[in-house]
């Protein structure tokens, strides 16, 4: 049997190719919980523990499941001023966030006004996904590869020569995969008005290296 020869890459059109698909949203995860300082430690946790049992059923008032709400952030931190050059204890400063999976890209906004009605000042991350997301990801790669081709037969023939059929190398380039659709508010005051997010379109992007022999 006659053996395979790869083929050189000596003599090569390198391009880059891009694509990009899009996506409905279908999940939302939002993040938000309590900020509060107080001089007593004790009574610090006991008023916010209070805020986010109130904040949980509220949530679940709303027909969230349960399994659907984590603790993403438990911190408690002693805080200090500085006066004269000293550094005066003031008191401490407690974190709970709570991260909440929510079915459908909707209802992020009555979420966050229940939540923000039973003590949450804080809201850290509103993101979606979607369970079209590895569709969405193949076509865009698929994309990006028709682009390399289209802009390998360009240069080409720009060039007066002929291309290969087949690439001799493709390489997928990184960190292009994904571009989520976010939203993030360090703290969130108590209002009227209702909280009103637009989820949009995920958009999932790609980007290959290919190249082409040409003679």
């Amino acid at each position: 049997m006659k053996e395979q020869v790869q083929p050189s890459c000596d003599f090569t059109i390198e391009v880059m190719g891009e694509g990009a698909a899009t996506a409905v949203p279908d999940e939302t995860l939002v993040t938000l919980g309590v900020s509060d300082e107080g001089d007593g430690l004790a009574e610090l946790q006991a008023e916010q523990a209070e805020k986010i049992a109130a904040i949980i059923q509220a949530l679940l008032d709303l027909g969230v499941p349960r399994e659907n709400i984590s603790t993403a952030q438990y911190t408690i931190e002693p805080q200090y001023d500085f006066i004269d050059g000293k550094q005066v204890f003031r008191g401490y400063r407690a974190v709970h966030l709570l991260r909440i999976t929510i079915d459908g890209a909707k209802d992020a906004g009555s979420i966050i006004d229940a939540a923000v009605a039973q003590g949450a000042n804080m809201v850290t991350d509103v993101s979606f996904k979607s369970s079209q997301a590895e569709e969405a990801r193949r076509k865009a790669l698929t994309l990006a590869v028709r682009d390399a081709e289209a802009k390998a037969l360009t240069v080409a023939a720009t060039l007066g020569v002929s291309l290969s059929a087949v690439p001799c190398k493709v390489m997928e380039a990184p960190g292009r995969s994904f571009e989520p659709v976010m939203f993030k508010a360090a703290s969130l005051p108590a209002g009227d008005a209702g909280t009103s997010i637009e989820p949009g379109t995920l958009t999932y992007k790609a980007s290959v290296r290919v190249w082409y022999l040409y003679g």
